[in-house]
């Protein structure tokens, strides 16, 4: 074991995962990033400060997919042999820009508990899993990760909230991540009525692996609320409002979401507020 005073800084770590712009790399420091914390090779330091360098692209990403608007993304028929890899490929995404949004809250907010960094650290690593076995999934299909437009979304709010932590846990892991729960079955049942079961498969990790990520995003939410002294639900609405957030509407999935930390008043107020 590395001696604690004189061992790498795990923000340090991250940030370097971040600005990776290979998958494959971005992948491999991902995971050792969460081995070399529990190893003790990597220590955590709140009060560690780390910028990148003036040329780093935020985040590190490769050439390829090209990134489009949205509203311009192809629809994509599972039935259909392309379509189906560009759904594939369009989940792949969504857990690579994941890998990302939890790097770099471990590098970019400083003076947190140490769970705050240990937490994110997990999910960064959970999420280059998830992007591992849907990549190696696309290439039994046929296609590479890289080979189909897709949108920046996830990223875009992350830029916004830059410099707000409350803002961050409450527009992206309980907003934008938290869809995933509701959106997961129905792309999970598509999957199955095409015959891709090693998709559903996958699936099915993602959805068990989200909720814990959501929740965490949820505990550190309410923790941030806490320390502000503001009521969680009415903070929740002026953020949505202050940044832009996209107005999320039912169908929720209402038994992952209270499994992820969800209070009742909250669904009730999702629910309401449409």
């Amino acid at each position: 074991m590395t001696d604690a005073l004189s061992a790498p800084l795990a923000c340090e770590a991250a940030l370097a995962a971040l600005i990776e712009p290979d998958p494959s790399r971005k992948v491999a420091r991902a995971l050792a990033l969460r081995a070399d914390l529990q190893s003790g090779y990597l220590r955590i330091d709140p009060a560690a400060s780390v910028q990148p360098a003036a040329d780093s692209a935020l985040p590190g990403r490769p050439d390829k997919p090209a990134l489009i608007p949205a509203q311009q993304m192809p629809r994509r028929n599972p039935r259909d042999p392309k379509g189906h890899a560009a759904l594939l490929h369009s989940i792949a995404h969504i857990e690579f820009n994941a890998i990302n949004l939890a790097l770099d809250v471990v590098w970019r907010f400083p003076l947190l508990p140490e769970d705050f960094y240990r937490d994110w650290i997990r999910v960064a690593a959970e999420e280059a899993e998830h992007f591992t076995l849907l990549r190696t999934h696309l290439r039994d299909k046929g296609a590479e990760y890289g080979d189909f437009p897709a949108h920046n979304g996830l990223w875009d709010m992350a830029e916004k909230t830059s410099a707000d932590l409350l803002a961050r846990m409450a527009l992206v892991p309980r907003t934008l991540e938290a869809r995933g729960l509701d959106v997961n079955p129905s792309i999970r049942a598509k999957l199955a009525a095409a015959g891709d079961l090693r998709g559903a498969e996958i699936l099915d990790r993602i959805l068990a692996d989200e909720i814990g990520h959501v929740a965490i995003g949820n505990r550190w939410y309410h923790w941030a609320c806490a320390r502000a002294e503001r009521a969680p639900i009415a903070t929740y609405d002026a953020l949505a409002a202050q940044y832009g957030a996209p107005r999320i509407k039912p169908p929720f999935n209402r038994e992952a979401r209270l499994k992820a930390g969800f209070s009742a008043e909250e669904m009730a107020w999702l629910e309401r507020a449409i």
